[in-house]
C-alpha cells in the first residue's frame, strides 16, 4: 500500500535522504525511526506530496504521489506533527468540511462518535481556536481517520497528548491496521514502536542503518541474547547509531592514512 523505492531528496548540496526503499503492505504498522535531522519527516512530506523527490517514487495505494497526485491523497489520512486547523470553525464544522471532501457515509453520527471516543463532545461546538494542543491534536486525529483511509500517515502523533488520549491513539492505530489498513508511523518514542510496529526502519542523517522486525534489528546489532524476550529497541537504536560511528571514525582513518 506504500511503497518507496530509491528515494532520494537534496537540498542544494545537503542530501536530507538518500536511496530510501521500503514497502507497507495492508495489515502493517510500520515505523520510521531517527533523531532529529535523520530524514523522517522529509519522508512523509514526499508521500503526502509536499516535498518533490530529487530522483526515485513514492506511491500510495498504488498511485504515484506526484503523477496521480489527487486519486493518492483520496487514499490517505494524514496526521503532521503540528496540525494546522481551521481556527475559525468549530470542531463539528471542520469535521462536517472533512466529511463532505471525503464523501462519508453516516457523516453526522460518524462525528459525533469520534468525539465520543476522544471526550470532546461537549466542546464540540467552541471554536478550533480556543482548544490546548492537545485537542487540537485529537482533532486532527479525528479528520485522519473519519474517512477511514487505506493507508494512514502519522508524523509524531503522541505531542501533547494526555496519557489517556495516548494509549487511545496506539490502539486505534493498531486496530486500523489489524483491519487490513497500512499505517506508517514516525516517532521518538521507541517504547512506542516497539510496542506497536510491525516491521521498523532506522534512519540517521538520510541513510537506513537497518530494516526489519524487532528480531532481524536484534540480530544486526548482535543484541538477541540480552534478556528472555530479547533487548529493547532503545538498545538496539543506539547500537545502530554506535556501529555507523565507529565505520565513519574507521572509514576517516583509512582515508588519512592512504593520503
Amino acid at each position: 500500500m506504500i511503497e518507496v523505492s530509491h528515494y532520494t531528496k537534496r537540498f542544494g548540496q545537503q542530501t536530507a535522504v538518500n536511496d530510501l526503499s521500503f514497502s507497507v503492505g495492508p495489515g502493517e504498522l510500520f515505523g520510521l525511526l531517527g533523531s532529529n535531522g535523520a530524514g523522517k519527516t522529509t519522508t512523509i512530506r514526499a508521500l503526502v506530496g509536499l516535498t518533490r523527490p530529487t530522483s526515485g517514487t513514492v506511491r500510495v495505494a498504488g498511485y504515484d504521489v506526484w503523477a496521480q497526485p489527487m486519486q493518492a491523497k483520496a487514499a490517505f489520512g494524514y496526521i503532521p506533527d503540528r496540525p494546522y486547523l481551521y481556527g475559525k470553525l468549530t470542531a463539528r464544522e471542520l469535521l462536517r468540511f472533512v466529511a463532505d471532501l471525503y464523501r462519508v457515509p453516516n457523516a453526522s453520527s460518524e462525528i459525533e462518535r469520534w468525539l465520543d471516543v476522544f471526550r470532546l463532545r461537549e466542546y464540540g461546538n467552541e471554536l478550533v481556536e480556543t482548544y490546548s494542543h492537545g485537542m487540537r491534536q485529537k482533532v486532527a486525529i479525528i479528520a485522519a481517520m473519519l474517512p477511514d483511509p487505506e493507508v494512514l500517515i502519522v508524523d509524531e502523533p503522541m505531542v501533547g497528548l494526555d496519557p489517556h488520549a495516548a494509549r487511545q491513539v496506539r490502539e486505534l492505530f493498531r486496530a486500523h491496521a489489524d483491519r487490513g489498513r497500512a499505517v506508517l508511523l514516525t516517532t521518538h518514542s521507541l517504547p512506542l514502536a516497539e510496542a506497536v510496529c510491525d516491521r521498523l526502519v532506522v534512519l540517521d542523517r538520510g541513510r537506513v542503518l537497518g530494516a526489519g522486525t524487532m528480531d532481524d534489528l536484534r540480530a544486526q546489532t548482535g543484541t538477541a541474547a540480552g534478556g528472555v524476550e530479547g533487548d529493547s529497541l532503545e538498545r538496539v537504536f543506539f547500537r545502530l547509531l554506535e556501529e555507523e560511528q565507529a565505520n565513519e571514525r574507521a572509514a576517516k582513518a583509512a582515508a588519512g592514512a592512504a593520503e
